[in-house]
């Protein structure tokens, strides 16, 4: 079928013992027949490539590369011609040993609720060391005094003891202050007059779209796991997202904790005073 087809050309022919167990990819195609859209149409709605729209609707799932693309391109074509997605992702999930469970993300965020917490117990038990050593300084000279010296020796063994007591504490407060704060992100001193988005494939690889607010494409292509890149712009970025649930996002140097889900593709917009989404 060639893309410039009318839906009217490539209508199927109708086998009534069909109707009982139709294919998710039949089921798609019918529903993209009756919407009055052809392949091409479909494809430039979805950002979805016509070899893939085509492999679907044939019930072939492998050029979408994996299980969670997969449900994400049948998610992004069923609502793009109007069907309900839920009982093709049943049926898909039946058919394909059910939906993977989202759970790598989990060490990533444990990681980084731990890391900055080392930090502070070792300035902490460093500062608690010193004021005891302080005290029994103090005490071990005030008792040595009462046992065999004068008050004035007592008096003069006190002073140089508060002398270490003034000494390492602003030494502590001025290491505790030069420490820097866990950035979010390579991207922390991003400039304010700008709006600077950095994506992340942390958790799989993912297809990305990023365009400036002139609507010119910045970026059309597949992140692999450990990949990222960084778009900049004097407004706004738009970026679509073929699996979220993969994605690291960092805005003006701020991460974003949207729970984004495996598979899900997402259409996010982001200006000078995000964090948030617009």
């Amino acid at each position: 079928m060639s893309i410039g087809n009318s839906p009217e050309d490539e209508r199927p022919f109708e086998d009534p013992s069909e109707e009982a167990n139709i294919s998710i990819g039949r089921a798609l195609q019918q529903a993209r027949i009756a919407a009055g859209l052809t392949v091409d149409d479909v494809s430039t709605a979805t950002r979805v490539r016509i070899a893939i729209v085509h492999a679907i609707e044939s019930d072939d799932f492998a050029p979408c590369g994996g299980d969670v693309y997969a449900r994400g391109h049948i998610r992004t074509l069923a609502r793009a011609v109007h069907l309900d997605p839920a009982p093709l992702m049943e049926q898909y999930d039946a058919a394909h040993g059910g939906r993977p469970a989202p759970t790598p993300a989990a060490p990533l965020f444990e990681a980084e609720r731990i890391r900055p917490e080392r930090r502070g117990p070792n300035w902490t038990a460093a500062m608690v060391a010193a004021i005891v050593a302080v005290v029994g300084f103090v005490g071990f000279t005030a008792f040595k005094g009462d046992g065999g010296g004068s008050k004035e020796q007592v008096a003069e063994g006190s002073t140089p003891a508060t002398s270490p007591t003034a000494s390492p504490t602003p030494k502590t407060d001025k290491t505790v202050d030069e420490k820097p704060e866990p950035s979010d992100s390579a991207i922390a001193a991003a400039p304010q007059d700008k709006v600077t988005v950095q994506v992340s494939a942390t958790d799989g690889r993912s297809w990305i779209s990023a365009k400036d607010h002139n609507g010119r494409l910045l970026f059309d292509g597949l992140l692999k796991q450990g990949d990222s890149q960084t778009f900049q712009d004097s407004e706004k970025i738009n970026l679509v997202l073929g699996d979220a649930g993969a994605i690291d996002l960092f805005v003006n140097g701020k991460k974003i904790e949207d729970d984004f889900q495996p598979g899900a593709v997402e259409r996010l917009t982001y200006t000078k005073g995000d964090p948030q989404v617009g």
